[in-house]
C-alpha cells in the first residue's frame, strides 16, 4: 500500500510564497509520477503540476507557468510545490497524488490516472 501525505499549506497575502511538499510511502523503491491537483469550495478539482519520475517531464496548468515550480527529491520521496507571487484565485485544498505507471504530458493532469491520493492542505490567499 502506499500512502501520500501533504504539508505546508497555509495563510499567505496576496503576492507572497508558500511551499507544499508531498511524502509518498510504501513502496519506496518504486518510481512514482506525482502532481498536484487542487479543488475551491464549488469548484471542480483542478490540475496544478505534475513531476515524472526523472524530472524530465513536468507539465504546468496554464494559470500557474511562471509562478509555480514543481521538483522532487527521490532520494527521499518527496516532492515539492513551490508557489509565488500568489492570488487569492489561487485559494483552494491542494492535494497530492502518484501512480506507479509512467504517463506522458497530457495524461499526467488526468486525475483518474493515479491510483493514490492524500488528504490534501489548505491553501489561502488573502486580498
Amino acid at each position: 500500500q502506499v500512502q501520500v501525505v501533504e504539508s505546508g499549506g497555509g495563510l499567505v497575502q496576496a503576492g507572497g510564497s508558500l511551499r507544499l511538499s508531498c511524502a509518498a510511502s510504501g513502496r519506496t523503491s518504486s518510481r512514482y509520477t506525482m502532481a498536484w491537483f487542487r479543488q475551491a469550495p464549488g469548484k471542480e478539482r483542478e490540475f496544478v503540476a505534475a513531476i515524472s519520475w526523472s524530472s524530465g517531464t513536468t507539465p504546468y496548468a496554464d494559470s500557474v507557468k511562471g509562478r509555480f515550480t514543481i521538483s522532487r527529491d527521490n532520494a527521499k520521496n518527496t516532492m515539492y510545490l513551490q508557489m509565488n507571487s500568489l492570488k487569492p484565485e489561487d485559494t483552494a485544498v491542494y492535494v497530492c497524488a502518484a501512480d506507479l505507471r509512467f504517463w506522458t504530458a497530457p495524461n499526467m493532469a488526468v486525475p483518474r490516472n493515479y491510483a493514490y491520493w492524500g488528504q490534501g492542505t489548505q491553501v489561502t490567499v488573502s486580498s
